[in-house]
C-alpha cells in the first residue's frame, strides 16, 4: 500500500529486508511507489501529491495598492496637464505665453502627458503589444521632455553668450528652428528604440524567483533597459550643464532657474532609481 506524499525505498541489511518511506520534496509528486518526480517550473503538486497543477501567473493587478495609487496620481497628473494645455491655448497670443516659447511648451506638455499615460501601460498585464508601448513610452516620453528643456536652456545660453560678444543675433533661435532641433533629438531616441526592438524583440516571458512563484514579465533584460535610457541620461546631463551656466541671468529670464531646479531634482531621482531598479529587479510590484 502506497502512503500519500511518500515513496518506498528498499533496504537490505544482512538477511533482513525491509521498506522505509521517504518524503517527497515539496515541489515533487509521487510518480509510482518507488519514484518522486519534479513537477517542473511553473507547476506545483496537489496536497495529495498524486499530480501537479499550473501555478497562477503573477502580475500587477489593478485592485492592489501598488497599481491603484500610481494610477490615481497619473490620472491627477493628466488632468493637471490638460488644464495647463487649455490655459495655454486660451492665452495663446499673450506676450507671456509667447515669451515662454509656445511651440516648445506644447511639446513639453505632450511629453509629460505621454509619461503619465505610460503609467497605465506599465501597470497593465504584460503582452507583446503592451511591451512595445512600454518601450516607446518610457524612452520617447522622456526624450520629448528633456529634448525640449535642453533646447530651451541651450537657446537662452547662446543668446546671452552672443550678447556678451557681439550685437549679432545667434543662429537657430527662431521657433521653427527650436522645434526642428527638438524633433531631431527625439528622433534619435526613436531610432535607438527601434534598434533595441530589432536586437531584442519585444514579448513576454515567465520569471521564476522561487519554485512556487511564476511572474509574467515583459522580455526586457535589466542592462538593456538601462542602456536604452543612456541617451536620455545624456540629455539630462547636458541640460543640467546649461541650467548651471544660465543660473545668473536677469530675472526677466528666470525660467532657466526653474528648469535648473527641475534638472537638479531629476539627477537625484535618476541616481536613486538605478540601485532601486537593480535591488528590486525580481519584484513585479
Amino acid at each position: 500500500m502506497i502512503l500519500d506524499q511518500t515513496k518506498n525505498t528498499f533496504l537490505l541489511q544482512g538477511d533482513t529486508c525491509c521498506w522505509i518511506c521517504d518524503k517527497c520534496e515539496e515541489y515533487e509528486y509521487v510518480h509510482d511507489e518507488f519514484t518522486c518526480k519534479d513537477c517542473g517550473s511553473g507547476f506545483w503538486p496537489y496536497k495529495d501529491k498524486l499530480s501537479c497543477y499550473a501555478l497562477e501567473l503573477q502580475y500587477m493587478r489593478w485592485h492592489t495598492p501598488y497599481a491603484f495609487i500610481p494610477a490615481a496620481f497619473s490620472c491627477l497628473g493628466i488632468i493637471v496637464t490638460f488644464a495647463v494645455i487649455i490655459l495655454f491655448i486660451k492665452h495663446n497670443d499673450t506676450p507671456l505665453v509667447r515669451a515662454s516659447g509656445r511651440e516648445l511648451s506644447y511639446m513639453l506638455l505632450f511629453g509629460i502627458f505621454l509619461c503619465y499615460l505610460n503609467t497605465f501601460a506599465l501597470l497593465a498585464k504584460p503582452s507583446t503589444e503592451i511591451c512595445i508601448i512600454q518601450r516607446f513610452g518610457i524612452g520617447v516620453g522622456f526624450s520629448i521632455i528633456y529634448g525640449a528643456l535642453l533646447t530651451k536652456t541651450n537657446r537662452i545660453s547662446r543668446i546671452f553668450d552672443s550678447a556678451s560678444k557681439s550685437a549679432q543675433r545667434p543662429n537657430y533661435i527662431s521657433p521653427k528652428s527650436q522645434v526642428f532641433i527638438t524633433g531631431t533629438l527625439i528622433a534619435v531616441q526613436v531610432v535607438l528604440t527601434l534598434v533595441w526592438m530589432i536586437v531584442e524583440p519585444p514579448g513576454t516571458r515567465f520569471h521564476y524567483p522561487t519554485r512556487n512563484q511564476v511572474i509574467l514579465k515583459c522580455k526586457i533584460q535589466d542592462m538593456s533597459f538601462l542602456f536604452s535610457q543612456l541617451y536620455n541620461m545624456v540629455l539630462i546631463t547636458t541640460c543640467t550643464v546649461y541650467a548651471v551656466k544660465t543660473r545668473k541671468i536677469p530675472e526677466n529670464f528666470n525660467e532657466s532657474k526653474f528648469i535648473g531646479f527641475t534638472m537638479y531634482t531629476t539627477c537625484i531621482i535618476w541616481l536613486a532609481f538605478i540601485p532601486i531598479y537593480f535591488g528590486t529587479g525580481n519584484a513585479y510590484e
